[in-house]
């Protein structure tokens, strides 16, 4: 790797290359500071799409397709949180990037999570969004459901994720992101096995070694009405990272960074600057 100055322009899109031949779709915008999102279950680089362009104003923002999603292809390794972590590493190698602030949203999370163990000089800050250190038995049954209707009823797999994952009162207000995921309903047989390998790696995912042996700064930021990752697993995680921040909004769902814009982006970018 030869990394580029950090302020270099990235180009706006471009594609890094796993050790065992997946292909990922990088996107990249803004200058400065550098700052990788990483998605959750859904793992597309447009969950970000609105939030990084906010962000972009005040950072190098780079965001990505996760194996088999979208635009990046599979490749041949097994799937579990610490692939999913050694491919931010490809990411940022790819991008030139010695270290980066990791915004990590759900199973974002427990990846950024296990890319803090895995190679703790590339990290600069840990930002644990709607995410948790083990699931529960609630997510176990969640999580445990929704596999279970995903092959035989993909478009109500893609309408519990949405219902589950918004207050109530603003799907209605904003209802073509309900029909918009029964759109993009996991149909082919392809897509729903990338589905169940990841529902499998997060429920498969402990990270009480990780956390126990993190030396990092990191913000836990969670949502008080979240029905996905309950605020007392949220609350469970920043109690493992002691001298963590931590910031619960009072409402949003566990998709707060979309429900909650404004507020989401101010307090990233806020903890962000106080790194120094």
């Amino acid at each position: 790797m030869n990394p580029q100055p950090s302020d270099r322009p990235v180009p706006a899109q471009f594609d890094a290359r796993t050790a065992d031949g997946a292909v990922l779709r990088v996107f990249a915008e803004g200058r400065g500071r550098p700052l990788l999102l990483v998605t959750g279950l859904g793992g597309t680089a447009g969950f970000w799409a609105s939030i990084s362009e906010t962000l972009a104003r005040s950072f190098r923002v780079l965001r990505f397709d996760q194996r088999g999603l979208a635009a990046s292809t599979r490749g041949k390794a097994p799937c579990s949180i610490e692939t999913l972590a050694q491919d931010c590493v490809s990411v940022l190698d790819e991008a030139g990037i010695e270290q980066a602030v990791v915004l990590g949203h759900s199973t974002g999370g427990c990846i950024a999570l296990s890319l803090a163990q895995l190679a703790p000089g590339r990290v600069e800050g840990l930002i644990l969004s709607g995410s948790w250190l083990k699931p529960s038995r609630y997510m176990a049954a969640y999580f445990g459901a929704r596999r279970d209707i995903l092959g035989s009823h993909p478009q109500a797999y893609a309408a519990t994720s949405v219902l589950c994952a918004y207050p109530p009162a603003w799907i209605e207000a904003n209802w073509p992101i309900y029909e918009a995921a029964l759109a993009a309903a996991p149909l082919t047989v392809q897509q729903q096995s990338v589905m169940a390998e990841r529902i499998d790696a997060l429920l498969a995912f402990d990270g009480t070694a990780q956390a126990a042996a993190l030396a990092l700064p990191v913000l836990v930021l969670g949502a008080r009405d979240d029905m996905v990752v309950p605020a007392f697993l949220q609350e469970d995680l920043a109690a493992a990272l002691p001298g963590c921040a931590k910031t619960m909004l009072d409402s949003g769902g566990h998709l707060f960074p979309i429900s909650r814009p404004d507020a989401f982006t101010s307090t990233v970018a806020d903890w962000i600057g106080r790194l120094g």
